[in-house]
């Protein structure tokens, strides 16, 4: 570690705080009344600042109290949240309580900085772990309680401008939803009174993927899976394989602007998930997904986030032909389905204000990679002793 500044220790965190282990009370105590105190069990509870509570126990044993650091100590490993209430913990939790002259948030962010850390150091056969005496014996750099204060206050301020940018794009998206239903309608209502057909007559062609092997080698062609594919019907380019083709198949199964990919086999929840090709790139799918091209009567986009609404999720999950471990749509049952179908022009009005809308998307996306790097040189400095005046 760097020299740090005068006035500085490095102290342990059973030093500058109290560590409550949790323990889950028996589960005839749980309840969803709200009777007795909310129960916190670990990192499914976790919310971006504070948990959320999904169970009560009306016998707790263990107790956080408000401004206490709730950590997760059991698979995952790390992750903070601040507890706004009094609660009982579980065993998959511990409650951290800054002592007199310790600063709850600079103990919170501080943990942040070394998460990753934490993430490793857990252990265990069945799922990893970290005890109550190793957060105890945690190094942490120290100053006096105005300057742990001075930083709490520096880096809660670049935090919340985070959040605030997180919640933007929350909203952005939110929009296009609340767009569609304005301009469409309920499409199981129909309250605008759009004629309905079946969804095969919108299709003028569909393609079932590859299910050749694919590598990570990066041998062949680029090709897209369920995975590339996002609940919400965005393209998801993260994590690619490839697979080798001859240029027959290449090109029968190329993606080409304006394609509509149709996830066909999945877990029953996310069957139907659909996204349209709008990139210049040579990809093909496999063998899950289903490429649809669409008559010149529907816009792929429009199209794509009427398959995206709740409504067809629901039907998709419903109507799914249901084996182990996976559901299917074939291609065939999904043109049986019937739809609304608005003017064209409507629907490509829409399309348009999707361009627009995530053009605006990508710009905040970058804003927010923007001020996540900075909210991390910031708490990089700040355990340096950079950020004290």
């Amino acid at each position: 570690m760097n020299k740090l500044p005068s006035g500085w220790q490095i102290k342990s965190l059973g030093e500058v705080s109290e560590i409550i282990a949790g323990q889950s009370p028996p589960s005839a105590t749980y309840n969803k009344n709200k009777i007795g105190l909310p129960f916190y069990q670990g990192k499914t509870d976790f919310g971006e600042t504070y948990p959320s509570v999904r169970v009560w126990c009306s016998n707790p044993t263990k107790i956080a109290l408000p401004n206490d650091i709730l950590i997760s100590v059991r698979a995952p490993v790390g992750p903070t949240n601040i507890c706004d209430t009094e609660a009982c913990i579980g065993r998959g939790l511990n409650a951290i309580r800054a002592k007199e002259n310790s600063n709850y948030k600079f103990i919170l962010y501080f943990l942040r900085t070394i998460e990753n850390k934490l993430a490793n150091q857990g252990r265990g056969s069945t799922f990893s772990a970290i005890t109550q005496s190793e957060l105890k014996e945690i190094s942490i750099p120290f100053p006096s309680l105005p300057i742990q204060k001075q930083i709490a206050e520096i880096l809660e301020k670049a935090d919340q401008a985070k959040q605030k940018r997180k919640e933007a794009n929350k909203l952005t998206e939110q929009f296009l939803q609340s767009a569609f239903i304005e301009m469409f309608g309920d499409p199981v209502k129909n309250p605008k009174r759009w004629n309905t057909e079946q969804i095969g007559n919108t299709i003028k062609y569909s393609e079932y993927g590859t299910s050749k092997k694919s590598n990570k080698v990066g041998s062949g062609y680029p090709i897209l899976s369920m995975s590339n594919i996002t609940y919400d019907g965005r393209i998801d380019l993260t994590n690619i394989s490839y697979v080798e083709l001859n240029k027959n198949e290449f090109s029968k199964l190329r993606l080409i602007h304006g394609d509509v990919i149709f996830n066909r086999t999945n877990s029953t929840e996310l069957i139907g998930k659909t996204a349209y090709w709008d990139k210049e790139l040579d990809f093909v799918i496999a063998s899950y997904l289903v490429k649809l091209q669409l008559k010149p009567t529907h816009n792929p986009i429009w199209f794509s986030y009427l398959l995206n609404t709740k409504y067809f999720k629901n039907l998709f999950a419903l109507k799914c032909k249901k084996a182990v471990n996976q559901s299917n749509i074939s291609p065939t049952l999904l043109k049986e389905f019937t739809m609304y179908s608005p003017p064209l022009p409507l629907q490509q009005q829409f399309a348009d204000l999707v361009q627009k809308t995530e053009a605006l998307k990508e710009k905040q996306k970058k804003s927010e990679i923007g001020l996540e790097n900075l909210f991390n040189i910031l708490m990089q400095k700040a355990f340096k002793g950079e950020l004290a005046l």
